[in-house]
Formats: structure tokens, sequence, C-alpha cells
């Protein structure tokens, strides 16, 4: 026992420093190799499409500070208007992959729009993305693809949002 407090205290600092370059040597390693997430086959977590959906895959980019964003999922259709409002009836229910627990999102109930009755002055019709009414705020999340199935014709777009400075409240 003797022993071996001479040589540690004789070699201690090399041994430190031995050790340290491995942990971090493993460290690099890690993030160099594709984990979950990452990769070609980070889908393989995520269910097959119903019949009648499409997977849509959002991969986002690394963030520095990826608690002060989140992903505003937009869902609708592009079609042919009048002068009235359009709105979108479409719910987007958040789901997880069985024996992964990531988070995939399901667009559900995506019937015609609803569309308010006024008279247009003409008849004229135009091409506008006519949105549902809900429109999620997810978690930003660089490191697995963010997953939302929905009908073929429906589309999914997103925005990122970030978090201004905090403020005390008084």
């Amino acid at each position: 026992m003797a022993s071996l407090q001479f040589y540690l205290r004789r070699n201690g600092r090399a041994l430190l420093s031995l050790a340290l370059a491995s942990v971090l040597a493993g460290a690099a390693t890690a993030q160099a190799q594709p984990g979950p997430g990452r990769g070609r086959d980070d889908l393989q977590a995520f269910p097959q499409p119903a019949p009648g959906q499409a997977r849509r895959v959002i991969r986002l980019a690394p963030e520095q500070d990826e608690n002060g964003l989140r992903v505003g999922l937009v869902v609708g259709r592009t079609l042919l208007v009048d002068c009235n409002r359009q709105i979108f009836p479409a719910r987007i229910e958040e789901r997880t992959a069985e024996g992964w627990g990531y988070t995939y999102y399901v667009v559900t109930s995506a019937g015609q729009p609803a569309t308010t009755q006024m008279a247009c002055p003409d008849q004229t019709r135009t091409r506008q993305f006519v949105r549902a009414a809900e429109e999620p705020l997810v978690r930003y999340n660089s490191r697995v693809p963010l997953v939302v199935f929905a009908p073929r014709d429906v589309e999914v777009r997103y925005r990122i949002w970030r978090a201004g400075a905090e403020t005390v409240a008084r």
C-alpha cells in the first residue's frame, strides 16, 4: 500500500493526464460516429406511413442554444380561393415511437376548409396556401429528425421561433 501511494504521488499527474486524454478521445469518437437519430438509418425508429399518408421529414441544423428555439408546424393545402377567409380544419397529434421514445406528429381530421360566406365583388380566384387553425410549437432538436405524418394532399411547412432575452417580472 505504501508503494502504491509513493507511485501515485510521483506519477499522479501523468496518470491523471493519461486518463483525461483517454476520456476525451472516447468522447470525440462517440461524437464522430452516427448514433440514434444520425446517419442514413435515422428514420428506422419511426413507423412507416399508413395508406394515403406521407411521411414528411424535417432535419434541423445544429444551433448554439437549442433550448431557446421552437419549431412551428404549419399544415394546410394550396387551393383556389375567392375573397372569403379560409381555414383548414386539421389537428396535429403528438405520438411516441414505441421502443425508442422519439416523438413524431400525425395530422388528423384533415377535411375541407371552412370559409366565410361574404359576397365577393368579382369571381376571381387565386392559388393560396390555406393554413390549419392549429400551429403547435414543438421542441427544437437537431439530433433527431422531426417527423410528421400527413395525408398526401396536405403540405407540411415549418418556422423556427427564437426566444428573446429573459425579463424579470415585477
